[in-house]
């Protein structure tokens, strides 16, 4: 009987040390959980209203499959009638929250503020000005050597994935795309995109574009070619586009200060070239997995652009490559301030109508500027679209929408990333080299002037000018699968070669 009673009291101990706990962890989350809670939210949000998924299957595949533990304890729950997503560990520990806002997608709301979140438009723009102080009026692009040689494409408008939206609109069927939606794919290569080793595991879409014209695609089952896929740091790529849009239109120079005052602790010596290259100076950990400069960015901050500004300065700028997401969240809201009253939707005007992305969404965050490192959907043609824009050298329905010779700026090397990076937000090489300093894509015999747009999980776009070649890859392919894209490129390569 005495037993019975310590059993019963240490039994009742346990439960209130629990109940405390919980309650604890209810009160004042940790900034890890919060990370999660938030994560979950803005994965479900976007995929439930900008590609029209089911959130059960949303969280069950994209937030708790990929293997992280804590995330396969959060729980979700969607409001549609106020667009509003909500999650946490068990469902209520971490007050993860997310909004989705018209014509920007959803928006992590950390700081819980719902109502200013629901009803915020746009960041008002502040004007950029030169050195002098004076706002910049014409483009002083540096001469990047001489351009490649052009081919314009004509353009209608792709398919608007968005449920309710206007897809095929102004679209005739009977034309090949771009111009159409007609896609004429050929055996041998339907073939060799079936093979699910070159494919990848987690894949969800492929496009290949051989002179202009979509040659080849796959979709995994679930997914099609009017669903919009995330790109995440694929999206830098589209803010540099975004950058040489804003020089040719005279609003931004590459040598102007990218806006920190003087004598600012050096910052005031960094230029937007600097933040295309990486070379800011500014400190940030661009760890995942943790608590780290991205993921408070990403998932504790209503204001993105301006966490990344207050990073110390490490080095002097031009001088140290970092991958930094925090970098092209900077230049993002430059863009965005430069854009004038078009603000957030200026990607949307100038650019994505422009070329036919109408699935294309580039999202903001909580205080409305754009988040230009990590989020913007669009379907897999549409990333195609982008990426055959820039094989083009930026010329597009014989518009010539960059500065000459930009797009080779882009994919010229900056000397202290060792070959890896160009000067315009992509990637030299198809992966991590395996030797330091060795490109990678060498041994897989692809051509050297190839470039990458790549993006987490397993996302990237090959452009190969010297084949006219655009191969477009999305997925969720975390990285401990250990997945390389050079194989598939190199197949489609072989197989394509005229």
């Amino acid at each position: 009987m005495k037993w019975f009673k310590v059993v019963r009291r240490i039994g009742i101990t346990l439960v209130l040390v629990l109940l405390v706990l919980v309650f604890a962890l209810w009160m004042k989350p940790p900034e890890l959980l919060r990370v999660g809670a938030n994560y979950a939210a803005k994965i479900v949000c976007s995929n439930v209203f900008l590609a029209g998924r089911d959130p059960d299957e949303v969280l069950r595949t994209d937030v708790q499959a990929p293997g992280i533990a804590l995330l396969r304890l959060m729980r979700v729950s969607v409001d549609r009638g106020r667009r509003v997503v909500r999650a946490g560990l068990l469902g209520f520990i971490g007050d993860g929250l997310a909004v989705a806002r018209p014509g920007t997608g959803c928006a992590v709301v950390p700081d819980g503020n719902l109502d200013f979140a629901t009803h915020i438009g746009t960041v008002p723009a502040h004007p950029v000005t030169s050195s002098a102080g004076s706002a910049v009026a014409a483009p002083r692009f540096p001469s990047a050597g001489p351009a490649l040689t052009s081919t314009s494409a004509s353009a209608g408008a792709a398919a608007d994935a968005r449920p309710g939206g206007n897809a095929g609109v102004g679209m005739d069927p009977r034309v090949a795309w771009p111009e159409g939606t007609t896609v004429a794919t050929t055996v041998a290569l339907d073939r060799l995109l079936a093979d699910d080793a070159l494919a990848g595991p987690g894949m969800r879409a492929i496009v290949v574009v051989d002179h202009g014209r979509i040659v080849a695609e796959r979709y995994a089952p679930g997914f099609s070619a009017t669903t919009p896929l995330l790109g995440w740091s694929m999206t830098k790529s589209v803010v540099a586009g975004l950058v040489g849009v804003l020089v040719k239109e005279g609003r931004l120079a590459l040598d102007q200060p990218a806006g920190w005052q003087s004598a600012d602790g050096g910052r005031e010596r960094i230029r937007i070239a600097d933040l295309l290259a990486m070379s800011s100076g500014l400190r940030f950990d661009e760890a995942y997995g943790d608590v780290s400069d991205v993921t408070r960015m990403l998932y504790l901050q209503p204001d993105m652009a301006g966490f990344a500004r207050a990073q110390p300065v490490e080095h002097p700028a031009g001088e140290f490559w970092s991958y930094s997401s925090g970098t092209a969240n900077i230049l993002s809201r430059i863009v965005q301030d430069a854009a004038g009253s078009l603000a957030a939707a200026y990607p949307t005007e100038k650019l994505f109508k422009p070329l036919g992305m109408t699935s294309a969404t580039m999202e903001t965050d909580e205080d409305g500027a754009l988040v230009g490192s990590s989020y913007m959907y669009a379907t897999a043609r549409d990333w195609a679209r982008y990426g055959l824009f820039l094989l083009q050298d930026g010329v597009w329905l014989g518009q010539e929408m960059l500065p000459q010779g930009y797009v080779a700026m882009m994919a010229s090397p900056v000397a202290a990333s060792r070959g890896q990076y160009g000067h315009g937000l992509v990637w030299l090489w198809g992966s991590d080299a395996l030797t330091p300093g060795e490109n990678p894509d060498a041994a897989f015999g692809i051509p050297a002037d190839t470039y990458w747009m790549e993006g987490h999980d397993g996302q990237s776009t090959a452009i190969t000018p010297s084949r006219r070649l655009v191969i477009v890859r999305l997925g969720l392919t975390p990285a401990r699968d250990h997945y390389q894209p050079q194989p598939l490129v190199k197949a489609i390569l072989d197989a394509t070669r005229r």
